[in-house]
């Protein structure tokens, strides 16, 4: 595990998820703004796993020679982008997305950070339109695969995209962001246990909705090699910003948890219930946006897998 994140803000300094936010597939279903306010929560984790992917491909001089093209599929606003492009400084990147608001934010923020030319956007959220993204030195993916009904067959057109010698890195799951204390003194004590156990039922269902859904042991390494590919390491990097929390991440956990009340009240029981209402109340001490023990820890797993074989 990396160490620790630990900032007390946001605004380019090392931030303490998910996503972390999350970013990708399921930032599109989200206001803009939250998905770009949740991916930089993430941005400290994502220029330690881009650093960490140099040193798997290899020695530096070498690896920064050979890695010439990078995707990021599910890119969001782009801040992995971003890091990606600083990590290899002679790659180019393309940042992939289902969203045309967030990939026009993946160019601006390109543009905010003298990137403009080095990273470019491309649309696209089928499996069988992964394949077609290639050829790539590096595949990057942020919770992508969990909203695609069959993972495995998306692991497979992604790596048909990989170069000989392509390193393919998933990001996904890990654990779940976590923001409040067991007990917060109103309601019941656990309530934030309860709410995870909530979305994890909703993911599920909805899940099994998805077209061609396909249930699999999310055994990641597993995967990446039914796909063909060789496992080359998996690293769980953690994201904590201690309380006191500044106004910006207190702002983006009232977001979430206004979304977890819309998405969960029919869910939740009563008092449950009353108590997201109190926490989303602005004008209570006792409100997400005042409390003193409000913090941020969320952990991500990145698992990799490189193509060792040329393509017929």
């Amino acid at each position: 595990m990396t160490p620790t994140h630990r900032s007390p803000g946001l605004g380019g300094e090392a931030p303490g998820a998910e996503p972390v936010h999350e970013a990708g597939h399921e930032a599109e279903q989200r206001p803009e703004h939250e998905a770009e306010h949740e991916a930089e929560l993430h941005a400290g984790f994502l220029a330690d796993a881009a650093h960490w992917l140099r040193g798997l491909l290899g020695p530096e001089d070498r690896v920064t020679a050979a890695v010439r093209r990078i995707v990021d599929v599910g890119s969001g606003p782009g801040v992995a982008s971003c890091a990606l492009a600083g990590a290899f400084p002679l790659a180019d990147v393309v940042a992939v997305d289902r969203s045309d608001a967030l990939l026009a934010r993946a160019e601006a923020r390109a543009a905010e950070h003298g990137l403009t030319g080095r990273i470019t956007t491309r649309r696209a959220e089928r499996p069988e339109e992964f394949g077609r993204l290639g050829p790539a030195d590096l595949i990057w993916t942020g919770n992508v695969c969990r909203h695609l009904g069959d993972q495995q067959a998306a692991l497979r057109a992604l790596a048909s995209a990989l170069r000989p010698g392509g390193l393919l890195a998933v990001a996904e799951r890990g654990l779940p962001p976590r923001f409040l204390p067991r007990d917060i003194g109103i309601g019941k004590p656990g309530l934030q246990a309860r709410l995870d156990a909530a979305l994890e039922e909703r993911f599920a269902a909805a899940r099994a909705r998805l077209p061609g859904a396909t249930s699999v042991v999310e055994d990641w390494p597993c995967l990446l090699a039914s796909a063909g590919l060789v496992p080359t390491g998996s690293r769980t990097f953690l994201i904590d910003f201690p309380a006191p929390l500044d106004l910006a991440a207190r702002r983006h956990l009232h977001t979430r948890l206004s979304r977890l009340l819309d998405d969960l009240g029919d869910r939740l029981d009563l008092v449950d219930r009353l108590t997201v209402e109190q926490l989303l109340d602005g004008d209570a001490c006792t409100g997400i946006l005042w409390r003193p023990d409000a913090f941020y820890l969320t952990a991500v797993t990145v698992h990799t897998a490189r193509l060792c074989r040329p393509r017929a």
